[in-house]
C-alpha cells in the first residue's frame, strides 16, 4: 500500500497542489469576470464576449503556428544540448516572429472584415480587431516562453505565471468593462495574453539568456520540417474548433435568440473554470512525461497515474457542482441566468468523458501521431457541430450540451479502441 508520506513527496503531488492554487486563483477571478459581465453586460454581452473568445482561440493557433506542444517536445527531448537547443530557439523566435507580424497586418487591415464574420454587420467593433493587430506579436512571444520553460520542466515557473495572469487579466477586465462597457469587456480579452509577456520574461530571464541563443546562422529548416506535423494537428484543433464553437453560437442567436446564446455562453464559463485544473496539469506535468516515454509501458504508467487520481476527483467534483448548480448559478451571474441550471447535467456528463479522453488526445501529440490526430479531431468536431443542430431542433437550447456529451461519448470510445494495446493493465 502507497504511504501517505511517500504520495506527499511525489513530485506530481508537489505540481498538483501548486497547480491548485493557481486554478483556486483562476476560479475565483473567473467568478468575479462573470459576475461582473453578468452585472453590466447582460446575457447578450456575455455572447458577443464568448464569439470574441472563439475568434482569440483560432488567432492564437494562426499567428503561433501551432509550435507549441513541438517546441515543448523538442525542447525536453535536446534540453542537455545546447547547440541543438540554439537552433530550435533560433528558428521558432525568427519564424514566429515574421508569422504574428503578417498576421497582425492582415488583423489590421481587414478589421472591418473581421468585425462582420464575428458580431454581424449590425455590430460596429472593428477597433477591437486593430487592438488584437497590435497585440499579437506580443502574444506570440510569450506563447514561445511558456513553451520553452514548459519543455525544460520548469512546472512551477508556468503555474506562477498563470497565477499573475490571472490576476492581470481580471484587473484589466474591470479597468475596460467598467470605463468601456461591452467594448472594454471584448478589448480585455485580445490585450491581457500580450501584457502576460512581462511576467514571462522575468521568469525567463532567472533560467537563461534568451538573446545569446538567437542568431540567423542556427536557423534550420529542418526543425520547421519537424515541426510541421505538430502545426497541423494545432490547426485542426485550435483553429477549427473555435471556429464551429463560433459558427454553433451564431445559429443559437439565430434560431433561439441572443439570450439563449448568453445563456450556453456563460455555461461554458462554468465549465472552463472547473477544466482548468485539467488542462493547465495535463500541458505543464503530463505532455511532458508522454514525450520522454518511450516504451510502451512508460506511456502505460502515465495513463495509470492520470486515471487513478485526476479522474476520479474530477468525477467527485462534478457531483459536487451538479447539486449546487443552483447556488452557483445565483452566485456567478444573476438571477436573469437562472435558466443556466437546466444545462448542467448534459454539460457535466460531456465534460467527465473530455476529462477521461484528454489523456489520450495528448498521446498524439507527444507521439507526434499526426494523421490520425487529424482524422479523430476532424470526425469530433463533425459531430459536435451536427449532433448540436440535431439536438437543438428537439430540445432547444439544451440541445447544445447534448451535443456536446455525445460527440465526447464517441470520442472516448474511438480513443479506447485505438490505445487499448497501450491501457491494458
Amino acid at each position: 500500500m502507497i504511504s501517505i508520506k511517500k504520495i506527499v513527496a511525489s513530485s506530481l503531488f508537489k505540481v498538483t497542489s501548486l497547480n491548485s492554487i493557481s486554478v483556486v486563483i483562476k476560479i475565483l477571478i473567473g467568478i468575479l469576470s462573470s459576475k461582473i459581465i453578468a452585472l453590466f453586460l447582460g446575457a447578450p454581452g456575455m455572447a458577443l464576449v464568448g464569439n470574441m473568445r472563439n475568434f482569440f482561440s483560432s488567432v492564437e493557433t494562426i499567428t503561433t503556428l501551432g509550435f507549441q506542444n513541438g517546441i515543448v517536445k523538442y525542447a525536453a527531448e535536446n534540453q542537455n544540448d545546447e547547440a541543438h537547443i540554439k537552433k530550435i530557439i533560433s528558428t521558432t523566435f525568427i519564424t514566429l516572429l515574421c508569422s504574428s507580424l503578417l498576421f497582425a497586418l492582415v488583423l489590421f487591415l481587414f478589421s472591418s472584415y473581421w468585425n462582420e464574420q464575428v458580431f454581424g454587420a449590425h455590430n460596429n467593433f472593428d477597433f477591437v480587431f486593430i487592438v488584437l493587430a497590435f497585440s499579437v506579436p506580443f502574444y506570440v512571444l510569450n506563447v514561445f516562453l511558456v513553451s520553452i520553460l514548459n519543455g525544460f520542466g520548469k512546472y512551477n515557473k508556468i503555474i506562477y505565471i498563470n497565477i499573475f495572469g490571472s490576476i492581470i487579466g481580471l484587473i484589466v477586465s474591470v479597468i475596460l468593462i467598467w470605463e468601456l462597457n461591452i467594448a472594454g469587456a471584448l478589448i480585455s480579452v485580445v490585450v491581457t495574453p500580450a501584457l502576460l509577456l512581462f511576467v514571462t520574461f522575468l521568469y525567463f530571464r532567472a533560467e537563461m539568456d534568451l538573446w545569446k541563443y538567437i542568431n540567423f546562422q542556427s536557423f534550420d529548416f529542418g526543425i520547421i520540417k519537424s515541426l510541421s506535423s505538430f502545426s497541423l494537428m494545432a490547426l485542426v484543433s485550435g483553429f477549427l474548433g473555435p471556429l464551429v464553437f463560433l459558427a454553433i453560437r451564431n445559429n443559437v442567436i439565430e434560431k433561439l435568440g441572443t439570450e439563449q446564446a448568453g445563456y450556453w455562453s456563460a455555461m461554458e464559463r462554468i465549465s472552463s473554470n472547473y477544466l482548468m485544473f485539467i488542462s493547465t496539469l495535463l500541458t505543464v506535468y503530463f505532455l511532458p512525461k508522454l514525450i520522454l516515454a518511450t516504451a510502451k509501458k512508460e506511456t502505460k504508467a502515465v495513463f495509470y497515474s492520470y486515471y487513478k487520481t485526476i479522474l476520479p476527483i474530477f468525477i467527485f467534483t462534478a457531483g459536487i457542482i451538479y447539486v449546487l448548480r443552483h447556488f452557483i448559478v445565483a452566485f456567478l451571474f444573476t438571477k436573469d441566468f437562472m435558466p443556466v441550471e437546466n444545462l448542467f447535467k448534459w454539460q457535466l456528463i460531456g465534460d467527465t468523458l473530455k476529462v477521461a479522453s484528454l489523456i489520450l488526445g495528448f498521446e498524439f501529440f507527444a507521439k507526434k501521431m499526426t494523421v490520425a490526430f487529424i482524422i479523430s479531431e476532424l470526425l469530433s468536431l463533425a459531430v459536435l457541430y451536427a449532433s448540436t443542430l440535431f439536438f437543438i431542433t428537439d430540445y432547444g437550447m439544451e440541445g447544445i450540451v447534448m451535443g456536446h456529451a455525445f460527440t465526447y461519448l464517441l470520442y472516448f470510445l474511438v480513443l479506447s479502441v485505438y490505445f487499448r494495446s497501450t491501457m491494458k493493465l
